[in-house]
C-alpha cells in the first residue's frame, strides 16, 4: 500500500467521523471540501491538528492554503511534498 493510499484512507475516516456524522458515502478522493460546504474554516483548523498529530508533520500558517487542503487528493500531494522535504533534510 503506498502512503497516498494509507493518509486517503486515513484521513477520509476523520472526515467521515467528524465532519459527515458517518455518511461518506459520497466523499471521493476528489471531492472539493470546501465548495461541497463539507469543510469550513474551523474544519481546517482540526483537520491540520489531526493531520500534525498523525502524520508526524508540521504544517505553517503559510501553508494553510485552500490548495493544500481542497480534497482528498490535494492533501495527500502536500504531505507527500512535506515528507518528501523532511527526508531530504
Amino acid at each position: 500500500m503506498s502512503d497516498s493510499i494509507l493518509y486517503s484512507d486515513t484521513i477520509r475516516q476523520f472526515i467521515v467521523d467528524n465532519f459527515l456524522f458517518g455518511d461518506g458515502d459520497k466523499l471521493a478522493l476528489d471531492t472539493p471540501l470546501f465548495e461541497k460546504g463539507i469543510i469550513d474554516s474551523t474544519g481546517v483548523l482540526e483537520l491540520v491538528a489531526f493531520i500534525e498529530e498523525n502524520f508526524n508533520v508540521t504544517i505553517s500558517d503559510d501553508e494553510l492554503v485552500q490548495n493544500n487542503f481542497s480534497s482528498l487528493i490535494a492533501i495527500d500531494k502536500f504531505l507527500q511534498s512535506k515528507n518528501y522535504q523532511n527526508s531530504s533534510n
